[in-house]
């Protein structure tokens, strides 16, 4: 299932994306500030299941301009309003939306409308994308290593593995992957072009929906990978024969050697 969620508050966008995760952690989330990011990204993305829209907007097109939009484009996609205010309900009706929320958005009530939608999505079987992170990292694709244009690409990767589904920002990528040159400012733009790297191949091989992507700051979903460090995390009984902790972790990142410690004293977290 492939869901959207819109607000330009952004303490409101990283509640409702919050919400929406742990009422469907099988999904894929994307959260934009504005309807124009929403339309960016609906020119290389694939079908739209689910949109989760704020009704007011400041800067042009509000929630209903944008469900508009979505459905000329989609005309299955379930719309679901989130809103402070009631005196939207008849327009979000004559939309045929899927749902209304009223805010404090939760998860509970994230799930309910899941589970009721007007247009029913069908799920598939679902791929996952393969990462070794015990010896060196890698990352695998139906069998076979991804190759990035960029070698630090690969680091923001295992990074995001590393940090097991937390939004890191921007400046705490930078932190750890130039732990030793923070004077340079060229790193910000150096970072958007890894970023930009990091989605396109994703994309390609099919698994761009494990990637949370919002305005200065990047996840992924833990759900959507198969991972031998996840595995062996949530005990004996999950980790393959033969796939287990063999005291190396991420061997060619130096940031790896905290979680190698903790992994070193037995601890899974």
């Amino acid at each position: 299932m492939n869901i959207i969620a819109v607000d330009d508050e952004k303490l409101a966008l990283e509640a409702l994306m919050s919400a929406i995760i742990k009422a469907a952690p099988d999904a894929g989330v994307h959260g934009f500030r504005n309807p124009e990011a929403v339309r960016s990204f609906l020119k290389d993305s694939g079908k739209v299941d689910v949109a989760f829209l704020d009704v007011e907007m400041q800067g042009g097109m509000n929630g209903i301009g944008l469900a508009q939009l979505l459905l000329d484009k989609f005309p299955e996609i379930n719309i679901i309003f989130t809103t402070g205010y009631t005196n939207y309900a008849v327009k979000a009706m004559e939309l045929h939306s899927s749902g209304y929320i009223m805010k404090p958005v939760t998860s509970a009530r994230v799930k309910e409308e899941l589970a009721k939608l007007r247009n029913p999505v069908e799920q598939e079987e679902q791929r996952k994308l393969k990462v070794r992170a015990f010896g060196n990292f890698e990352v695998f694709a139906d069998g076979i290593p991804l190759n990035f244009r960029y070698q630090k690409t690969k680091e923001l990767l295992a990074y995001l593995v590393d940090r097991r589904g937390s939004l890191c920002t921007n400046g705490e990528i930078i932190s750890i992957l130039w732990e030793d040159d923070q004077g340079d400012n060229s790193h910000a733009s150096y970072l958007k072009n890894l970023r930009s790297d990091l989605l396109s191949v994703l994309d390609e091989h099919g698994f761009g929906d494990c990637i949370v992507r919002m305005r200065g700051g990047i996840g992924i979903l833990p759900e959507k990978i198969s991972c031998d460090y996840y595995d062996y995390l949530k005990g004996p009984d999950h980790c393959p024969e033969g796939i287990g902790f063999q005291g190396e972790y991420m061997t060619q990142y130096s940031w790896g050697e905290y979680t190698l410690a903790v992994l070193d004293q037995g601890d899974r977290l």
